[in-house]
């Protein structure tokens, strides 16, 4: 039992520094994304892959704020 907790603690660690660190920066780099799609946006048409990665990008946005605000929270 006391091994299946410790690779469960190693395993937590893991998904804690992957998804967790950096938020800020990653949030960052996708409002810098979702920047030169707009401006894209505003001379041209978009197709329709952009506007779907357009929306992607929106959505990760939203729930990495609302992760970083949970974190923060704690």
């Amino acid at each position: 039992m006391k091994e299946k907790f410790k690779l469960l603690k190693k395993a937590l660690k893991e998904w804690h520094v992957t998804h967790t660190q950096n938020l800020s920066a990653k949030i960052s780099a996708l409002k810098d994304k979702q920047t030169v799609f707009d401006e894209k946006g505003e001379k041209e048409a978009l197709t329709e892959d952009e506007v779907m990665e357009l929306h992607d990008i929106s959505v990760n946005i939203h729930s990495l704020s609302r992760l970083n605000t949970s974190i923060c929270w704690q």
